[in-house]
């Protein structure tokens, strides 16, 4: 029986586009969130007064990059049970509750220096709660309120919304961060408050539900797991002995290999469970299987293209065009406007021809044009001409828009009704995985491509404009990762580098403004970053075409038994 209470009935015309509005609302400030902190992280950390490039100062900055997105993707799974478990609104309600209120923490930080980056830090764990709330259950909420004829559109729209996010948080927290730092945080409390009221009044509880005990072995194995694999991936990124990264640390090794034995030992324990956490045997329907699959290849060289752009622009091409160092992270996400704009065009429309055509060609097809897009961008030179840079990324914007919507359409079509919740959750947990991924492995693609040249390209830099040989030579030989950091947190590297040695005290006046002006360190480090992004934009590649054969070998357009059986009498009603 329709429910009679809120805004609409659930059997009111108007209540999907309730649905599909507040649950759009949710993953637009989720993944905002997941973002926004990446551009104003400069502000944030002179806010407490913590310089993030010093040493011992790293493991700070990584997990405020890091925590949000680690936890969102533990998390998610367990959500998307639980909602199946309990209702997916009452678990989504919830998720904007945390969410809030982590918010509100964050923005009235009253702490300083090392304990002001870990309440932040913290906080933004909390955050990650909340977000994953968000994300396990909103496309489970839209699966269950429009039918499967329309479900492609909606399902469009909202991951358009998850991954626009990403993009539009770049903006938003360059825009926030010249105003405060505190308003990066508190800009998600007034939308937070709203979405809990609007959503409290307006959803209700129309899935079927899956009742049945929480499955703690699986939950403990999958989160432990996970955890361990993605913390030990990022933290070997970070120099270790002699080496520039620190894939030979044990600590990293063993997080690596413990994480995957936990999440071998999670697969069985849920084969063998009798209420588990996430049912795997969906792996079993090629369609479910295949989607994931290339999910994951696509969000981890999305990711990877997403933090690349960020050092190239901010560390390279607008100081060589005129930018400050400070301003380089507002106008980095300015000029990455056309990926979004792809998007935006590509994810609505591809998403609603997958509800006529189907998945598989839409799917496929922008994942070669990502491809293709990663090969562009190594064709161009690193002091590119904007309108190259504008078609090269709006066509991977494009590629990613016609990929995104289709796939996950696919996925939530693939199931039965009592397992959305879960299904939803573990899409979620690929997309928010492969983010995660994408940091510790671009970042030590990137770090290897540099280690190749860069050592002797700022020795014989610093050299000769006056900095003393046994200076330069110890500044060469410093691991290649505090001048990437450097340039993503858009700091003059040089500057950053040279100040502690004390050598910019002794140095000409001229030398001085020449080593610390706009140009010296972009045009010292374009021939190395560009040897790490051909090793970085190659990868990508690779994995988009790996991902191609995936969604290929999905099959035709798949819909679960009970859906199929809906369609056709909403098909026979249409035309009747």
């Amino acid at each position: 029986m329709a429910s009679r209470t809120g805004i609409f009935s659930t059997d009111h015309p108007r209540y999907k586009w309730v649905a599909l509005s507040n649950t759009t609302l949710g993953m637009l400030m989720a993944t905002i969130n997941s973002s926004i902190v990446i551009i104003s992280l400069p502000a944030i950390f002179t806010g407490i007064d913590l310089d993030p490039l010093e040493a011992g100062n790293i493991s700070y900055l990584l997990w405020m990059l890091m925590g949000y997105m680690l936890v969102t993707a533990v998390l998610v799974v367990t959500f998307g049970r639980l909602g199946d478990m309990y209702g997916r609104v009452k678990i989504y309600n919830l998720g904007f509750v945390v969410f809030t209120i982590g918010s509100i923490a964050l923005a009235l930080d009253p702490l300083q220096a090392g304990a002001g980056a870990m309440w932040l830090i913290v906080w933004r764990l909390v955050q990650g709660v909340g977000g994953a709330m968000l994300f396990a259950n909103s496309t489970a909420i839209l699966t269950d309120a429009f039918p499967t004829n329309r479900r492609g559109m909606a399902l469009g729209i909202n991951q358009v919304a998850a991954i626009a996010g990403s993009f539009l948080g770049l903006i938003v927290g360059g825009l926030l961060a010249v105003v405060d730092w505190r308003a990066v945080f508190f800009v998600s409390v007034p939308i937070g408050i709203i979405g809990t009221i609007w959503s409290y009044k307006s959803l209700h509880e129309v899935g079927v539900r899956n009742p049945g005990k929480l499955d703690w072995p699986g939950n403990l194995t999958f989160a432990v797991g996970l955890t361990a694999l993605l913390a030990g991936i990022t933290y070997g990124i970070q120099p270790y002995g002699g080496s520039s990264t620190g894939w030979t640390n044990p600590w990293v090794l063993g997080a690596i290999g413990g994480g995957i034995l936990l999440l071998v030992l999670f697969v069985v324990i849920e084969l063998r469970s009798t209420a588990p956490m996430f049912e795997m045997r969906l792996f079993r329907i090629r369609s479910f299987a295949m989607a994931n699959l290339s999910g994951l290849l696509a969000s981890v060289s999305r990711g990877g293209l997403q933090f690349m752009l960020i050092i190239w622009l901010q560390g390279i091409w607008l100081p060589l065009h005129g930018y400050s160092y400070e301003d380089t992270p507002l106008w980095a996400g300015i000029y990455m406007l056309p990926i979004t704009i792809g998007f935006l065009i590509a994810g609505p429309l591809s998403g609603t021809l997958s509800d006529r055509f189907g998945a598989r060609f839409f799917s496929t097809a922008g994942l070669l044009l990502t491809a293709l897009s990663f090969v562009l961008l190594l064709v161009i030179p690193v002091n590119f001409e904007y309108w190259q840079f504008a078609i090269i990324t709006g066509l991977s914007g494009i590629g990613s828009g016609m990929f995104s919507a289709p796939n996950r359409t696919a996925i939530m079509n693939s199931v039965p009704a009592n397992q959305r919740g879960s299904a939803s959750g573990m899409a979620g947990t690929v997309q928010n995985a492969g983010t995660s991924l994408s940091i510790g492995v671009f970042f030590s693609l990137m770090i290897a491509g540099l280690a190749v040249a860069l050592p002797s390209t700022l020795t014989n830099g610093l050299a000769s404009n006056g900095v003393p040989q046994a200076a330069a030579e110890q500044i060469g030989q410093l691991p290649p990762v505090g001048s990437l950091f450097a340039a993503f947190l858009g700091y003059n590297p040089i500057e950053s580098l040279l100040e502690p040695t004390g050598v910019l005290q002794s140095l000409p006046a001229g030398n001085v403004a020449t080593l610390t002006g706009k140009e010296f360190f972009p045009q010292l480090i374009s021939g190395p970053f560009h040897d790490g992004l051909v090793v970085v934009f190659t990868a990508a590649a690779i994995m988009s075409v790996i991902a191609a054969v995936a969604s290929l070998s999905r099959g035709k357009k798949y819909l679960h038994v009970e859906d199929s059986t809906t369609t056709q009498t909403e098909v026979t009603e249409s035309r009747a």
